[in-house]
């Protein structure tokens, strides 16, 4: 695949300190330019200052750049204004509005981690220690960006850019109302849902294990429940852990591990899911807030279709 990762977003939120205070919080770096970094992505997360909460900006990564050349092509081919360079390319999807940056990078080669022995039946494989999670003192950090959710008034169209236009593959899809999209060897790196506004759901950040899942969660939730949203589950599609929490803009923000990889394009087989299993397959019930979040009606209030 010439696309290779998610490189970063940009989300405006209308109080920007308070934001800052909780993605640090979350186990984000602050690095200069306003940027807040992974330990394996760099800087991945970018917070500015717009009067609702909203994606501003989403970057991946390609190999070279006739990669960039390729992908202008495809995106004039559907009549939308294309800014391109060499190695960059800038385009704004119609109806959400979020700028979409194409910029000619490296890969994203992150180390490996030995999974922890866990003990299953008939196989005591930590013999006589304890479980090395119980031991861990530092501080939750997420090691990359995953996946940005975004609600789109038309759903069809914003998958349509991102597949013809962008090329991003479709992994999975639920007819009628989201489209899980990859533009790396992740399940999904872009979702598109149906929504009523144009609006961002939430930001993916991958953790080593289901442990470190607990562990973020837990300290964030500490001195602030609020921030509580769901969790901790197992997603259908896709596979991963999560637990979701929510930033003081509104956005949701989830800490996933083990999520599906494709790793070979030939060998997996996109499927249809119906809404009724596609969203969990244990944990406790999503809450009405995450399907729709408490600020849709204000955000439908001052809703715009992108110029």
């Amino acid at each position: 695949m010439a696309l290779h990762r998610l490189t970063s977003i940009t989300i405006g939120v209308p109080d920007l300190a308070p934001a800052i205070a909780y993605y640090r919080d979350f186990g984000l770096r602050p690095e200069e330019g306003g940027w807040l970094s992974t330990v394996d992505g760099g800087r991945q997360l970018r917070l500015v200052t717009t009067p609702t909460r909203r994606l501003v900006e989403l970057e991946i990564g390609v190999d070279d750049p006739d990669d960039v050349a390729r992908m202008s092509r495809s995106l004039r081919a559907l009549d939308l204004d294309v800014a391109v360079t060499e190695d960059r390319l800038s385009v704004q999807e119609p109806v959400s509005g979020v700028r979409v940056v194409a910029r000619v990078g490296d890969r994203l080669d992150q180390p490996g981690v030995p999974a922890p022995p866990y003990n299953a039946p008939g196989d005591p494989a930590r013999g006589t220690t304890r479980a090395p999670a119980i031991l861990r003192e530092t501080p939750v950090r997420p090691r990359k960006l995953g996946h940005v959710v975004i609600g789109s008034v038309d759903q069809p169209a914003t998958e349509r850019f991102f597949t013809q236009g962008v090329g991003l593959k479709v992994s999975d899809v639920v007819p009628g109302m989201a489209a899980f999209m990859r533009c790396s060897t992740d399940h999904h790196n872009v979702l598109v849902s149906q929504a009523p506004v144009n609006f961002l759901h939430h930001t993916s950040w991958q953790v080593e294990d289901v442990d470190e899942i607990g562990r973020g969660a837990t300290e964030m939730l500490r001195e602030h429940p609020e921030r509580h949203v769901w969790g901790l589950g197992r997603h259908h599609i896709g596979s991963n852990f999560f637990w979701y929490l929510k930033d003081p803009a509104g956005n949701f923000s989830e800490y996933y591990s083990d999520l599906d990889c494709v790793v070979d394009d030939a060998l997996w087989k996109p499927e249809v899911w119906d809404a009724a299993h596609s969203l969990y397959s244990w944990g406790p019930p999503p809450p009405p807030s995450f399907i729709a979040p408490d600020d849709l009606a204000a955000l439908m209030a001052g809703a715009h279709r992108a110029p």
